[in-house]
């Protein structure tokens, strides 16, 4: 096992460059399957959730070959329909093969994804659109059996705005005879470029990046290539980690129409942020203010920054309020800050954070992904020196942070526990 030790206290300053979206190079992967030929992806990173993708496409008999974030996946030889239980458990994306199976085989066995540590992500928005669709769904044995003769068109409308149900219905429904509306559909950046690189398959998309995408079906799909988009999570991570730090950072890759939610947090806070031509410079403030934020989907603030902009508050002058409005259980990080001297309570779905002059090091433990980048984040902040064991969940979204953090001027380093 491995962990990351920081000693903290210092400001970063320099360039960071922001690696590709791990949530929208997932989606891509698995949209390969809809062609029968080899495609390619650019600006893949290094992540342990890409590599159960490749896994899982490998599995079902894919031949994938990787390069420095180039990947080339050929889909003429699918020998398999089902997704195994031993990966899916691993990576909750992999039901995402669901919809892209289904409309090119005419059926799908994926076992069910389960809960997860920040809480349960039902699919039934999944299952309830591919019925709409004409798909036959049955359960056995935990996984979901799902078959069709012929996906056909019809108007769905979600509960409530799932990106993976969106992104599985936009696969599904691409190869689906005559039109498919999705009504409140996720409007993530991610979900942008996949509708594009489908079109840029022989896709016939509309509407993506809105509540309402129309897509007309057509008989079959050309093999993808694109570059996968930076991330924004990654990119408001680096953010947030040269406000906490009073540093002075341009991270190169953020794009200002996907931090909207996050800037104008970080702006009333005290940071000072600069659009440039090729990213965002941000500029810490001597002396943080305290906000208050709600997590909503997009354009609202991201649930996948919330602990991160905890630790910033963690520092701040005041008191704060942070509700968490997506994910029932998405404050297992607090425990973990109080240990580093945080003035934290949970209050139903908010926490109330008291600011404190200074935070200092301790053993901590990360217990899921985002929560890992929140202790790092307070580490950089603290007086002595942090250790994040169980880093294993960093590694599925962050690429060589430790390494780039480094090269901003930061003391950190990972060693075996």
């Amino acid at each position: 096992m491995e962990k990351i030790v920081i000693k903290g206290g210092t400001p970063l300053n320099g360039t960071v460059q922001v690696s590709g979206a791990k949530n929208s190079a997932l989606p891509l992967l698995f949209a390969t399957l809809l062609a029968d030929g080899e495609s390619k992806i650019c600006n893949v990173p290094a992540l342990r959730d890409i590599n159960t993708a490749v896994k899982l496409l490998r599995e079902l008999g894919a031949e994938v070959a990787s390069q420095d974030g180039r990947y080339r996946i050929n889909t003429k030889k699918i020998q398999s329909i089902q997704a195994p239980y031993d990966l899916v458990k691993t990576m909750r994306a992999s039901v995402l093969v669901l919809g892209p199976l289904l409309a090119r085989f005419g059926q799908a066995r994926v076992s069910l994804p389960g809960g997860c540590a920040i809480g349960a992500r039902p699919i039934n928005l999944h299952l309830k659109g591919l019925e709409a669709l004409g798909a036959r769904i049955h359960i056995d044995h935990g996984y979901i059996e799902a078959t069709a003769d012929k996906l056909r068109g019809a108007k769905i409308s979600f509960d409530l705005p799932t990106v993976g149900g969106t992104e599985n219905l936009l696969m599904a429904a691409a190869l689906a005879e005559g039109e498919t509306v999705l009504e409140n559909a996720a409007r993530e950046p991610e979900i942008v470029q996949l509708a594009d690189a489908l079109n840029s398959m022989g896709a016939r998309i509309e509407g993506a990046g809105t509540a309402i995408i129309h897509i007309q079906g057509v008989s079959r799909l050309n093999p993808l290539e694109c570059q996968v988009i930076p991330d924004r999570i990654e990119a408001g991570t680096f953010m947030i980690a040269a406000a906490i730090t009073g540093g002075h950072v341009l991270v190169r890759g953020a794009v200002r129409e996907d931090q909207q939610a996050l800037i104008s947090k970080l702006i009333e806070a005290g940071a000072d942020i600069q659009p440039e031509a090729d990213g965002l410079r941000v500029i810490g403030p001597k002396n943080v203010t305290s906000v208050d934020i709600r997590t909503s989907v997009f354009p609202g603030f991201p649930t996948d920054m919330q602990a991160q902009f905890m630790a910033l508050m963690t520092v701040a002058g005041g008191t704060s309020r942070i509700s968490e409005t997506v994910f029932e259980n998405r404050f297992m990080h607090v425990c973990e800050l109080q240990r580093m001297g945080a003035d934290i309570q949970i209050d139903g779905h908010s926490a109330i954070i008291r600011g404190t002059d200074q935070m200092t090091g301790a053993p901590v433990m990360a217990t899921d992904l985002r929560a890992s980048a929140s202790l790092i984040l307070a580490g950089l902040a603290s007086e002595n020196t942090t250790e994040v064991a169980r880093i294993y969940h960093l590694d599925r979204g962050y690429e060589k942070i430790e390494e780039k953090l480094a090269a901003l001027g930061a003391d950190i380093w990972r060693e075996q526990e």
